[in-house]
Formats: C-alpha cells, structure tokens, sequence
C-alpha cells in the first residue's frame, strides 16, 4: 500500500484471498501477527498468517507483500510454505487482541476492542497498528448483544495492549533494543549468557536474526544456529546473504550441512552449494549469488525501480548486470554493467543495452583475495561481477565482503569489546 494510502480496519482483512504476481489465488487471510512494544508506542505488524488450499497455515511477512486492494492482498510470489509457528514476541489480532477489554487512558472506563486498524509508514516498509474501534459498556455475550457508544480513537489513547515494564522475558528486551541496528543488536547478543542468547534469537523473526547473524562472530554464530530447530535454522540460512549463509554452512560438520540443506528451498540450497564449491578468499567464494540481473531490453525506469528494493545493500543496489536470459546466476551472455550514476542521468524510457560499461574486465571466481582488493582500489569500485570462462555471470562481490576478509578473524570481537570499553568509560 503505497504511503499516504488510507488505513485498512483488520476485520476487512479476514478471509480475503492472497494472489501471486500472475494472479493465481495462494491462499485466504486467517489472521495477522503483530509485536506489542513497551509504553504507548503501536505494535508492528509483522506479517499474516495465510491458509493454503491444503489448509496448512503459514507465515506471510509485510516485506512479501506488494498491495492489499479491492479486497485482495497481492504477494511477490515468494512464500515459504513450512507451518506457522507463533513465537514467544508475537501476538494474534484476531486471536488475541480483538474482544479484548481494554481501558481508556482518559477516563479510565472499560471498553471492549471491535476492530483495529493498520496503516503502511511513509517511504518505509512497516506496518503498524494506529487506531482502535472500541465500544464502551459491558462486554457482551453469545446470548445477549452489548449496548454502547462505539468510538474510534488512537493507540495512545488505551491501556491494557502494551508490554509491562517489569518482567524478564525476551520480549521485554527485543522491544528495548528494537530500533537498533543488526551489529548494535549483535554487539548486544554476543555480551549476554548463552541462555539469555539463545531466547533472543528463538523469539526474533527470521529476517532480523538473519541480519544480526550476519554481524556476529563465527563462534556465536555457530552456537545459536545449533540451538534453532533445524526447520527454522534453514528458513534463518534462507534468509541470510547467499555469500554469508554459504561461509556459515561451511563451519558445520557434513552432516549438519546436508540435513539442513535438505530442509530448505531447492533453489536456494543450490546457490549454497555451488558457493561452497569455491574456495575461501576467492571470488567466487566472497559473491553473492544475487546481484540485479536484467535483460538487455530492459529499460532505465526498469533497473531504477530494482535498485529502490530497500532490501539491497548500498553496494549491490550501486550497479546492475546485463545478461542474456536466464535472469538469475548462473546466467547466459554477461554483456556489461551500468552504474546507478549512469543511470540518474539518462532518460527512463532509454535502454539498459545502450548504456553498457563494458571496457572492465569481470573478476574471475577463482581471483584471490589480493587480486580482489586491488581491483577494487585501482577502479574506485564498491561492487564487481563475476563471470566464468563461459562468459556467464556468476554473482558479485561487494566491498564489505572483501573487508570482512582482509581484516584480522577477530576483528568482530575487538570491536564489540572496544564498543563496551567505550561505553564504560562514558559511565565513569
């Protein structure tokens, strides 16, 4: 729902169909799955609960979800299809939050939640819940309708939803470091008991503990993916940067490897093979196997509206590669890159074919480290494709990826040790 868009009440929600980009029904609307923060700020709504045509019921998160409509929500058409499991941070509207009796923060009457509406954050990705439908009176029964003023007012404006102050659950602690970055979370993590550790990670989604995985250094990384279920532990895998996901796997005995491999989508556990078939510190072993691959008839409005994802990093959203088709790695004819620059100053309507970088010469997987680096030095470059003999585009390394490996193993350590020094210092 594009910013600006009215708000949406969640009983319009329920039992609505759920459709793919090509407009083929995947399922209806059971409920939604919201996180409650401390204080009076409104929940983030996390994603829907989706029952397939099989009647299993699986988690739909808002960053798959392109439009809700003319009584329809519109996905990107990538859905994983493993049971929906509620975690111990998550809250069900329509199984928790509505008939709830709840208390107006103003008057301190008793008031029973009708219905709660949702709304998209301006030029964001988040959802939250801002209104509540309440009606005042006592709460009614099958037998007997409640009578009442019914009255829509703020989030602010009710008690009775938030997370207490006080108590020791690992909600209580997600919800006060949420707006943390995923290192600053990881700097978090890595300082608390291997118990405590454990309950953060099994309640964040899989997205945010993939992204503070990443962060992390290799041992607790190792410790908490072993404590995940292994269903979960590859949907976490799933949702790491291949390159990362790849290194991780690498650190595992085979076995744990292949079963987790197994486990998760065919496409996915590909690109994770084929990374793991390269050696570290080379080219191909550094790539991510997801670069912005487009066709040579794609157009300028095309490729800027792929580098807008926020779901890209800075340096893979920096530039985009031409191919021949097919349009994921391994792919045919690497023909060249175009640079984000380039493309801000060209036409929309211009092809992406016409606009080429193609006097660089392409790393090669098995490039080392050095080779890497000085690339990158020599031609000011913050993302460099990579192809094989057969001239088709492999992937791409990024220059985090090149200094995550050039600087010292521990380095992760250091830093997190330096950041509680300083933190020390400026309490003292």
């Amino acid at each position: 729902m594009p910013a600006g868009a009215p708000r949406i009440f969640v009983s319009h929600l329920s039992g609505v169909a759920v459709f793919d980009p090509a407009g083929d029904q995947v399922g209806r609307v059971r409920d939604l799955v919201v996180m409650l923060r401390m204080g009076q700020r409104p929940p983030r709504l996390l994603g829907l609960v989706v029952e397939l045509a099989t009647r299993r019921r699986i988690f739909l998160p808002m960053t798959r979800v392109t439009a809700i409509q003319s009584g329809q929500v519109i996905t990107t058409g990538v859905l994983n299809v493993r049971r929906f499991e509620q975690r111990p941070t998550e809250r069900l509207v329509f199984g928790e939050l509505l008939d709830r009796r709840v208390t107006l923060t103003e008057t301190g009457e008793e008031v029973t939640v009708l219905d709660l509406s949702v709304h998209q954050l301006p030029a964001r990705r988040e959802w939250e819940i801002d209104r509540v439908f309440v009606r005042k009176g006592r709460k009614g029964s099958a037998f007997r309708r409640a009578k009442g003023e019914a009255l829509t007012v703020e989030w602010t404006a009710v008690t009775g939803f938030s997370l207490e102050e006080q108590g020791q659950g690992a909600e209580n602690l997600l919800a006060t470091f949420e707006q943390l970055r995923p290192a600053d979370l990881a700097n978090v993590l890595h300082h608390l008991s291997p118990k405590r550790r454990a309950e953060v990670a099994a309640a964040l989604d899989d997205d945010r503990l993939a992204d503070v995985l990443e962060e992390l250094p290799e041992d607790d990384q190792i410790e908490i993916l072993g404590k995940l279920k292994e269903e979960r532990a590859a949907d976490v895998l799933e949702a790491m940067d291949p390159d990362d996901a790849a290194d991780l796997l690498g650190e595992l005995p085979t076995d744990e490897q292949e079963r987790l491999l197994s486990l998760m989508q065919p496409g996915d556990a590909a690109d994770m093979r084929r990374l793991m078939s390269y050696e570290d510190r080379t080219a191909g072993g550094l790539m991510t196997t997801e670069p912005i691959v487009l066709r040579p008839d794609a157009t300028v409005a095309d490729a800027l509206a792929r580098v807008r994802n926020p779901d890209l990093s800075p340096a893979l959203a920096a530039q985009v590669y031409v191919c021949r088709p097919p349009d994921e790695t391994p792919t045919g004819k690497y023909l060249g890159t175009v640079h984000f620059q380039r493309l801000l100053r060209e036409p929309p309507p211009s092809l992406v074919s016409s606009i080429l970088d193609n006097d660089l010469q392409p790393l090669d997987p098995d490039a080392d480290l050095p080779a890497i680096a000085g690339f990158f030095a020599t031609y000011d470059m913050v993302a460099a494709p990579v192809v094989d003999e057969a001239g088709s585009l492999l992937g791409a390394v990024t220059v985090d990826d090149v200094l995550d490996h050039m600087l010292p193993e521990d380095w992760r350590e250091t830093e997190f040790h330096l950041a509680e020094e300083e933190v020390a210092s400026d309490g003292s």
